[in-house]
C-alpha cells in the first residue's frame, strides 16, 4: 500500500510556493494540464490540486479556503520544532497553539494559507509508545 496525500488549493502557484518553503519539498511535476503539482521530498508524495472556491467536490458540498476544520489533518514529524516553526511562519503558516511539551511529542498546531490545518511535532522519549494503553 502506498499513501498519497491529495491538498486542495484555490491558486496553484501559492500553494506550491507555500508547501515548498514551509517544509522543504519540491515541485516535482505538474499534471493533468498543469491543474495538479506532484511536491516531493517527504516521506509521502504531496498532490495540490487547483480548485476554485466554491466549486463542488461532491454533492452538498463547496470547496471554501478560510479556515476550517476537517476530521482528517496531516502531522509532520520534525528533528528540530522551533526551526520547523520558524520556517512554516516565514512561509505563510498562521500558528494556532504555540508548542507544548507532552509525554510523547512537542507540538504546535497551525493553519496554512488555504485554511487547511497541520501540526509540527518532535518526538519525547519513545514517542507514541510513551502514551500505549
Amino acid at each position: 500500500m502506498n499513501l498519497l496525500l491529495n491538498i486542495d488549493v484555490p491558486d496553484l502557484a501559492a500553494g506550491i510556493a507555500f508547501y515548498t518553503e514551509a517544509f522543504g519539498l519540491h515541485l516535482s511535476r505538474h499534471l493533468f494540464d498543469g491543474e495538479v503539482a506532484e511536491l516531493l521530498g517527504g516521506p509521502t508524495p504531496i498532490y495540490l490540486l487547483a480548485n476554485p472556491t466554491g466549486s463542488r467536490p461532491c454533492k452538498g458540498a463547496a470547496r471554501h479556503y478560510q479556515r476550517h476544520w476537517t476530521p482528517i489533518h496531516f502531522d509532520i514529524v520534525v528533528d528540530d520544532l522551533t526551526a520547523a516553526c520558524d520556517r512554516a511562519i516565514a512561509a505563510g503558516a498562521t500558528l494556532e497553539a504555540p508548542i507544548r511539551h507532552e509525554a510523547w511529542c512537542s507540538i504546535a498546531t497551525f493553519g496554512d494559507p488555504f485554511g487547511h490545518g497541520f501540526c509540527l511535532l518532535q518526538w519525547q522519549g519513545r514517542g507514541y509508545d510513551e502514551v500505549e494503553s
